[in-house]
């Protein structure tokens, strides 16, 4: 263990690691979870890094151990649009590590993040040679393309930016809300600009659909912690 300059415990070893959850890499039985510690090794980024780029060969997975990361795409007009958010335990470069294709996505952190890499080649070995592994990653990616659906629902078929913009409040409250005696408690660490490239519409959208949300008493905002006081109506915006 070794203390970051970004204000956590920066933790080295997956066997003992405090922030291991059930998710994904984390969830591997010990004998290829030993395995995976000895060919990654770990590095801490300020909010901001981009991991790697869309356009970019592949040269290693990124595993998430703490903090948070934007995914998005790019047109060639310069228009970005964010298509997840990944939290700890989640693996990012799967995909065009397995393929060899060159990355679809960019990958950037939001927050002071702790990341595990691990070279494209070793990853590889370690996946023909440890079942559990194979299993694991099968999980997310299964996971991912579910997910992908669901985004591209909410996106196409939802009939205005109000309905994507609680579809999306509604997913952050299941993903990772806290129940508290106001309500759901959700800490976003977005800006306005980053929502609207995660629903398709624009930052002067996003700003004005929150605050009729706030007075209309839906939910609160104070600085990055926005809590949800009246799910049922935002399922109501959804359900239109």
């Amino acid at each position: 263990m070794r203390r970051s300059q970004h204000g956590f415990e920066a933790l080295e070893t997956c066997v003992t690691c405090a922030w291991r959850t059930d998710r994904y890499f984390c969830a591997i039985s010990p004998q290829p979870l030993e395995v995976f510690d000895r060919i990654a090794f770990t590095n801490v980024y300020p909010a901001g890094s981009v991991l790697f780029s869309e356009g970019e060969s592949p040269r290693a997975i990124y595993m998430l151990c703490k903090g948070t990361a934007k995914l998005s795409i790019a047109s060639h007009e310069g228009k970005t649009l964010i298509t997840h958010i990944a939290h700890g335990g989640e693996v990012l470069a799967l995909a065009s590590a397995i393929t060899g294709h060159d990355s679809r996505i960019t990958a950037e952190t939001l927050e002071p993040s702790q990341v595990k890499i691990v070279r494209r080649e070793d990853f590889l070995r370690l996946l023909g040679e440890h079942a559990d592994v194979a299993r694991q990653t099968s999980r997310q990616l299964a996971d991912e393309c579910e997910a992908w659906n669901d985004d591209v629902r909410s996106i196409g078929l939802s009939h205005s930016a109000a309905e994507k913009l609680a579809h999306l409040l509604l997913t952050w409250c299941d993903e990772n809300g806290h129940e508290t005696p106001e309500g759901t408690r959700i800490q976003v660490l977005m800006t306005h600009h980053d929502i609207s490239q995660l629903i398709g519409t624009s930052r002067e959208t996003v700003t004005r659909l929150l605050r009729a949300f706030r007075d209309k008493g839906l939910m609160s905002i104070k600085g990055s912690s926005f809590v949800i006081r009246n799910r049922a109506a935002l399922e109501t915006l959804v359900s239109m």
